[in-house]
């Protein structure tokens, strides 16, 4: 197997998030571009429209990120016996250079840890009890490494900014086609052929940039493994703790915070197009590159 550096990981995934994310620029550059071909009156209205509700909607979540998923779990505040909890967390802060986050726990059997939070320095991290009863200290280190990545990365900002992309670009497509009910034919060829493939256009792009950020939240997770072997210097961590999560049954979690665990725990379409994480098999076999 080809060794390759957590450094080189690391800068792959990133680099081709913002790949994936200049595409979804580009699906909303080219839809207002037909939009405003073929509703020259109406586009700029639409787009405000679009605009003020996906910042708003987002926006409210972002800044209510950490309540939110933190009620969805039921999460309390981890009590100072889990000592192994915080000094890992703070060994490990000290070796990264972040802030110290505040520390949850959520009651489940379980193998599962997520954080949230929209900056550094109002960072949380939850992990399950079975995470903290299962895991040996390089398995725990190797789990809470992988949370601190992602607030290290800044991934709940960088994927807020995907939310509202993709929200602008299903509204402004919600729109425009229920705006076809209220307007006349266009006429000419040319007009009728624009009006085409705005349609199947304004169809497809909601699907293609849901399925690129879906794509984006993998890639995140992928350099939050790497990141987690630059603070830990010690793969094997990670490796042992994923196989035993890969080995667990489902938690019961809410659909729309599932994205924030280290693994999927509704442990559904994780072999597709359709996951927010990459399948663990190929999460070790990255993770054994290195």
């Amino acid at each position: 197997m080809e060794k390759i550096s957590f450094y080189e990981q690391i800068s792959r995934n990133k680099r081709n998030s913002f790949i994936l994310i200049a595409i979804i620029f580009l699906v909303l550059a080219a839809l207002g571009y037909i939009i405003a071909r073929l509703n020259q009156s109406y586009f700029f209205i639409i787009m405000i429209v679009s605009i003020i509700i996906s910042i708003s909607y987002v926006l409210i979540g972002y800044y209510n990120s950490d309540k939110i998923a933190l009620a969805s779990v039921n999460a309390k505040p981890a009590p100072k016996e889990y000592r192994q909890y915080y000094n890992s967390v703070e060994g490990l802060t000290l070796a990264s250079g972040l802030p110290m986050p505040k520390l949850y726990i959520m009651e489940n059997q379980q193998i599962n840890a997520f954080a949230t939070g929209r900056d550094p320095k109002n960072s949380v991290i939850c992990v399950t009890t079975g995470a903290l009863e299962r895991l040996n200290k390089q398995e725990l280190e190797g789990v809470l490494a992988h949370e601190l990545s992602h607030i290290s990365n800044y991934d709940i900002r960088f994927m807020t900014l995907t939310a509202i992309l993709v929200g602008m670009i299903a509204i402004i497509s919600e729109i425009f086609l229920r705006s076809l009910w209220f307007k006349g034919d266009r006429k000419g060829k040319g007009g009728a052929l624009l009006l085409i493939i705005g349609i199947a256009f304004a169809i497809i792009a909601p699907i293609a940039v849901k399925l690129v950020q879906l794509a984006i939240s993998r890639k995140r997770e992928y350099a939050a493994d790497a990141s987690a072997v630059k603070f830990t210097r010690y793969p094997p961590g990670l490796i042992n703790a994923l196989k035993k999560i890969d080995g667990d049954k489902p938690i019961k979690a809410s659909k729309i915070t599932s994205s924030l665990f280290i693994s999927d725990p509704l442990k559904k379409n994780l072999d597709n197009l359709m996951s927010t994480h990459p399948p663990i098999k190929m999460r070790i076999q990255a993770l054994k590159a290195m």
